[in-house]
């Protein structure tokens, strides 16, 4: 299996991150150019993760999201369903907590966390509605979700040559660098077909989430999305 298709399949997608995780990192810079690394700084400062609170980083792949949340003295929980993403984190990061997990059914009590985020993830998960009533389970009364994804850019001509870029520029450039190039082809085709910023927004209230709010970077070609849990 070299790549997913879009019905996400959790085994198809898992078996296509485990193909891909050795030189995932790299791959990502170059195809994002350098951008993948700003993004994750926005992240960080939308969590606002402080020492002690528990903070649950989904998709979280070999942890190197996770690791602006260590540094601030906060427990982090790296999770992520690739086994083989994982193993590649635990050889870097061998002193994070790696969790193997299914963003739909959270290997976690009600109440833990007091924050949930997921980074360029939701969009693979197979059923993003019970994904986010799920990230709602585990955060405490009072917690919130950060979720960082790819998005709509909000300036029509832009727009354009951004999916030209997605179906035409992105699979030559993934072939040179990545290991698993036609990976690159479904994460392209699965950016297209994801819900605009508005209707994610409605999907987190939907799901339970108060107070939702989102920004965009970029020019909307990434968008993060933020709220909180009331009671």
């Amino acid at each position: 299996m070299t790549r997913a298709s879009l019905d996400k399949q959790p085994h198809e997608v898992a078996s296509m991150f485990d193909d891909v995780a050795e030189r995932y990192d790299l791959t990502n810079d170059v195809l994002s150019l350098g951008q993948d690394r700003r993004w994750r700084k926005e992240v960080a400062k939308a969590v606002d993760a402080r020492p002690a609170q528990k903070i649950l980083d989904l998709a979280a792949g070999t942890g190197t999201s996770s690791l602006p949340f260590a540094r601030t003295g906060a427990y982090v929980v790296p999770c992520d369903f690739s086994q083989g993403m994982l193993q590649v984190g635990k050889q870097r990061q061998p002193w994070l907590p790696y969790t193997a997990g299914d963003a739909t059914r959270l290997p976690f009590k009600d109440g833990t966390f007091d924050a949930v985020t997921i980074s360029f993830g939701l969009r693979n998960v197979q059923d993003t509605d019970a994904a986010l009533r799920e990230m709602q389970r585990v955060t405490r009364p009072g917690g919130r979700i950060v979720i960082c994804e790819f998005s709509h850019p909000t300036w029509a001509p832009f727009r354009t040559v951004y999916t030209e870029y997605l179906m035409r520029a992105l699979p030559p450039v993934a072939r040179a660098v990545s290991s698993n190039p036609d990976a690159y082809v479904y994460l392209a085709e699965s950016i297209r077909a994801w819900p605009d910023q508005p209707a994610l927004a409605e999907r987190l209230g939907k799901a339970g989430w108060s107070r939702v709010a989102w920004r965009n970077l970029s020019g909307g070609i990434v968008a993060l999305h933020r709220g909180f849990k009331e009671s």
